[in-house]
């Protein structure tokens, strides 16, 4: 990321304000993201169970990630470790830090509260980017194997590839 792209990047609490624009962002790229996503992410942010973390350059939104705190992920919910959901950077504007920024402000959040942070990433060639950073910062598989929609793909099940095929990672913040 350019140092002007730098000082003029912000990551800030979802507000009541964004949910519109957010979802507004993501249909101009051809995205099915309703707003009423976000404003459920925000009386989940009002109740202390999830938070939002949202980028901006200037006052443009240009992605966003969610931290879980007690997710649906079985074994992460059993284990009491967060989770890193729903990770978003507007394409316009990736490969210039914003989500390795997201990621650092997430994890710096996380560790105040746990010693271990998880993340799940789909298996669609898609997410390929997503993988590469995810293993560049330090996650590694769970050892849980692949899941589709919280359930356990066993060997010889089939499995849809679609954005419920996923493989969760986890990452030591703190000893």
């Amino acid at each position: 990321m350019d140092g002007a792209a730098v000082s003029e990047l912000s990551i800030e609490p979802l507000r009541a304000s964004d949910p519109e624009p957010i979802s507004a962002a993501f249909a101009g790229i051809g995205w099915s993201k309703p707003a009423e996503q976000y404003l459920r992410y925000l009386a989940e942010q009002e109740r202390g169970v999830r938070n939002v973390l949202v980028g901006r350059l200037g006052e443009h939104f240009v992605g966003y990630l969610t931290i879980r705190w007690s997710p649906d992920y079985p074994p992460f919910a059993r284990e009491q470790i967060p989770e890193i959901q729903d990770l978003n950077v507007l394409p316009p504007h990736r490969r210039r830090g914003i989500a390795t920024t997201l990621l650092d402000h997430a994890e710096e959040l996380v560790s105040a509260r746990s010693p271990v942070v998880g993340i799940g990433v789909g298996m669609d060639p898609d997410y390929g980017p997503a993988q590469r950073l995810y293993v560049r910062r330090g996650y590694v598989p769970d050892g849980r194997g692949l899941w589709y929609r919280d359930r356990p793909v066993r060997y010889g099940d089939d499995a849809r590839i679609d954005d419920d095929l996923v493989l969760h990672l986890v990452k030591r913040l703190r000893p």
